[in-house]
């Protein structure tokens, strides 16, 4: 009888007889040696809010802070997002294939990305809403500052992304994780909007139906002009109240997760970044699934910077677009363990279909009928539905990905943060685009900055943004993902094989530190 063997048996008998002495401790089955406790998921899900808070903030009123209250042109505004979001898209992969060449320190491989990059995070996103006090070069302000947070908030999340596969070896526990995780990054949007809006909405320059009222239009330029200094100070305490919670979460996923060493024997020979890149997109599945959502993240990117503008000149709720906005992010998170429990229940390529399809009537009913608040508010609890399938779907399927491509090249480790840097590079390079194209159009139709009502073609502009381009593109993207290979047979297949390969890992090196301690 082989050696291994012999301690397999051993074990199994330990666990079956009831010991005497109740000093002595029973073998740990090796599925508990995976198993994550409700802190550690908690602690590993806070991490993630940050991105998601600042995103939230950036994603939906970035666009109109740079043209209502810092007031700059649309073209140079949509120069600024989308050249910030280029760059960003770019530090992506570049930063992921830093990662992977990282050595193992005393708090793990991901970590120290983590801690040093969170400070000047912090300090290049509250500079981002400062207005400043000279206007011949506020645009290269707004650009080195927009530019210089993405590549923080790279350095954050990419080694974030990665330690998802570092937190265990058992898959299910990952996808528990990640569960955890999507959940508290919905409510870090919430949260994010929440701040944002509620802090600033109270601070439009821009008087309601009611307030025109017995107001000539001296007393209202008198009123804009001096709200516009306090809309300047309400953004910056939303960015540093926003700073605050960053430093917070970061502290927290220190404290409470521990980066687990690669089990694996030893990590493949360093690789080149041609070497890296070629490594990543020659693999079909995961060509498929990043592809897929590619388009189907640009159309609830479209969606997302374009709303704020949507909801205050085509809809008319201009009073009421933080709090339609904080719905939407509720109604998300809310969301979440139901598109959990479906993904488990009917397989995640299923939960795709639905998740994503849910959205389109509601998209298409939100230009159809004429502008209703009660219903605009509905619409907007119904979308947040499918909010949450955008959310945790990506991030519930790369992990698979990564794991199909272990099992098809077992003497290839230590190469996880690739994968996930270049999906957010494909993904911020699309919210590029998203946004300089919207800002653009914005140009194109003849939008007036700073001014309380747009021309009629600014309104229609807005209703296509937010329907009939979403629309088509969630159509295009959903087809791609039909050809997306991995199944539940497949990925249940994929897990079992993982197991074998990290328990017979496992039984080799107890084995040798055995027989070293013999010895």
């Amino acid at each position: 009888m082989a050696r291994g063997e012999g301690a397999e048996q051993y074990a199994a008998g330990l666990l079956s007889v009831k010991p005497l002495n109740t000093d002595v401790k029973a073998v740990k089955p090796k599925d508990m040696r995976n198993r994550l406790s409700v802190w550690s998921k908690l602690c590993f899900a806070i991490g993630g809010a940050p991105y998601q808070i600042t995103g939230s903030a950036l994603g939906f009123f970035l666009q109109i802070y740079l043209l209502d209250v810092a007031q700059l042109d649309p073209f140079y505004a949509s120069v600024i997002l989308f050249v910030g979001r280029a760059w960003d898209a770019i530090t992506d992969p570049t930063v992921g294939f830093l990662v992977s060449r990282s050595r193992w320190t005393g708090i793990g491989r991901m970590m120290p990305w983590i801690l040093f990059s969170t400070p000047f995070a912090v300090l290049t996103y509250f500079l981002i809403w400062y207005v400043p006090p000279f206007e011949q070069g506020k645009v290269f302000w707004y650009l080195i500052f927009y530019c210089l947070f993405q590549s923080m908030q790279t350095c954050f999340h990419v080694p974030y992304s990665a330690l998802t596969m570092f937190i265990s070896n058992d898959q299910k526990e990952r996808d528990s994780a990640t569960a955890y995780r999507m959940m508290v990054e919905v409510l870090g949007t919430v949260l994010g909007t929440a701040i944002q809006g509620q802090i600033v909405g109270g601070s439009s320059g821009c008087p309601t139906e009611s307030d025109v009222i017995n107001i000539n239009s001296t007393s209202i330029n008198n009123m804009s002009v001096v709200t516009l200094d306090e809309t300047k100070q309400a953004y910056m305490i939303a960015s540093g109240v926003i700073c605050i919670i960053y430093v917070v979460c970061a502290a927290v996923l220190f404290v409470g997760v521990k980066e687990k060493k690669e089990s694996m024997k030893k990590r493949s020979q360093l690789l080149t970044f041609r070497q890296g890149l070629w490594l990543v997109m020659s693999y079909g599945p995961y060509i498929k699934l990043v592809i897929g959502f590619l388009f189907t993240s640009l159309a609830f990117m479209l969606l997302e910077g374009n709303f704020a503008l949507f909801i205050n000149y085509a809809l008319g709720h201009r009073s009421h677009f933080q709090n339609i906005l904080l719905v939407i992010m509720l109604s998300g998170a809310l969301s979440i363990p139901l598109w959990q429990w479906f993904l488990t229940k009917f397989g995640k390529k299923t939960a795709v279909y639905f998740g994503m399809t849910w959205a389109i009537p509601f998209m298409i009913l939100i230009i159809s009928i004429k502008s209703n608040l009660i219903i605009s508010y509905l619409i907007s609890v119904a979308a947040g539905v499918s909010v949450a399938a955008a959310f945790l779907l990506p991030w519930s399927m790369l992990p698979d990905v990564v794991d199909d491509f272990r099992v098809r090249n077992p003497d290839i480790h230590g190469h996880e943060a690739l994968f996930y840097s270049f999906y957010v590079f494909f993904i911020k390079f699309a919210s590029g685009i998203s946004l300089g194209v919207s800002t653009l159009s914005m140009k194109f139709a003849g939008y007036v900055t700073g001014a309380c009502s747009q021309p009629e073609a600014v309104a229609l502009t807005l209703k296509v943004l937010v329907s009939p381009v979403p629309v088509c593109l969630i159509v295009v993207g959903l087809l791609i993902l039909r050809t997306y290979p991995i199944d539940e047979e497949r990925r249940q297949g994929n897990r079992k094989l993982l197991q074998e390969m990290l328990d017979s890992e496992a039984d080799s090196e107890s084995e040798t530190s055995a027989l070293g301690s013999n010895a």
